[in-house]
């Protein structure tokens, strides 16, 4: 998780300089390093779950950190923007491992609301990392170049390779192994897709997921070089509006066991869509200009809820899965991944030096992740369930 995370964060504050070094025309063209990413990251993961079913987490996931490390290589020696857009690809393939392997490992160990829990906690990883990848990007900027932010990339793959060598242990049970077959695999896809809870929990999330993307994509614009120039100040408003999402996160991981998923995560949803419109009111009474210290509490407030339907959504999602979680994971985050990229390509291409478009696209893809959510348990929200 902190692999993807520190991915994409650690090279935002590097977006001018990039611009720079290979003349980028459009300032709008930098999101593709965010969405080319999540391409690679997208598709791979179906591969990865299906593969670890069938011979182990464990050698899965340190074969996909090798490939991670070769895409940082590729980067830090191009000589294009296309190179670089091609490394990042490569990246996001290695990097989708992680995503695949740490679910699977957490399904593989865990149930009900205990995995629930198990999961915020791995997610509150992926949720923290950005409050301080921004700030060791722009450590690795003040070194001298753009190069250097993936050299700290390459440190923590070396280091995470290392640390999973030496202490992770396989989590797949025996009687869980599936053969390696496209007919197995299809088994499995046609078992999730027939499964109503696991399809509108993966949709909801993917949406969910595409509101951060599109945040994430149009963050340097918004904070530094579009609408608020904030320069060196970048990743401290970004970590801080990221705090929001980690603290929230922290709490759902403490909370869930009690109050379950479903309650938790209808919550947050119902709220999010809520506050997503209040977001949009702002931004029009302010002509897409909001002050900063008002737009960051809304956006805080977003992020702080949108934390509580996330991880419960995945750990619904995987829930009646167990028995072909690694393929379960691998497909599903397949799935959420293309979706929420695409969504969050939308709202970062849509930038026009407002806070509208990421205003707008939170408040709208909110409301459809609530009416999916309402699908999903046939109009019964905030309802109980077997560990949920």
């Amino acid at each position: 998780m902190a692999v993807t995370a520190i991915s994409i964060d650690n090279l935002l504050p590097a977006f001018p300089a990039i611009e720079a070094r290979f003349a980028v025309a459009d300032p709008n063209r930098l999101q593709l390093l965010v969405y080319v990413y999540m391409i690679g990251f997208g598709f791979a993961q179906i591969v990865y779950g299906p593969v670890s079913d069938a011979i182990g987490r464990r050698p899965v996931l340190l074969a996909s950190l090798v490939i991670y490390v070769v895409g940082c290589g590729l980067a830090m020696v191009a000589p294009s923007f296309g190179w670089l857009l091609a490394a990042r690809i490569i990246q996001g393939i290695g990097a989708a491992g992680g995503r695949v392997l740490s679910v699977a490992i957490v399904r593989d160990r865990f149930a009900g609301r205990e995995m629930a829990s198990v999961m915020s906690l791995t997610m509150m990883v992926f949720l923290i990392v950005p409050m301080i990848a921004p700030a060791i990007g722009g450590m690795m900027l003040a070194l001298g170049s753009w190069v250097y932010v993936f050299v700290s990339m390459l440190v923590l793959a070396f280091w995470l390779t290392l640390w999973f060598s030496l202490r992770m242990p396989e989590t797949l049970h025996p009687e869980y192994r599936r053969p390696l077959s496209p007919a197995a695999t299809w088994e499995a896809i046609r078992l999730t897709l027939r499964t109503r809870v696991a399809v509108g929990y993966a949709t909801a999330l993917g949406l969910m997921t595409g509101c951060i993307m599109g945040y994430v994509g149009s963050a340097q614009q918004v904070f530094d070089t579009g609408l608020y120039h904030l320069g060196p100040l970048f990743p401290l408003a970004f970590g801080l509006v990221a705090g929001a999402m980690g603290a929230a996160t922290l709490i759902n991981a403490r909370v869930v066991r009690r109050l379950g998923m479903r309650a938790m995560s209808h919550s947050g949803v119902v709220a999010f869509t809520l506050v997503g419109l209040a977001q949009v009111g702002v931004g029009l009474a302010y002509h897409g200009h909001p002050p900063l210290a008002l737009f960051l509490a809304i956006l805080a407030a977003n992020q702080f809820l949108i934390s509580f339907a996330m991880p419960n959504f995945n750990a619904l999602a995987l829930e009646p899965l167990g028995a072909v979680a690694g393929t379960a994971s691998s497909f599903l985050g397949f799935y959420t991944t293309i979706l929420g990229a695409f969504c969050g390509f939308l709202i970062g291409q849509s930038f026009d030096g407002t806070v509208l478009p990421v205003a707008i696209g939170y408040a709208g893809l909110g409301a459809l992740a609530l009416l999916v959510v309402a699908w999903t348990e046939r109009g019964r929200l905030f309802r109980g369930g077997v560990g949920g």
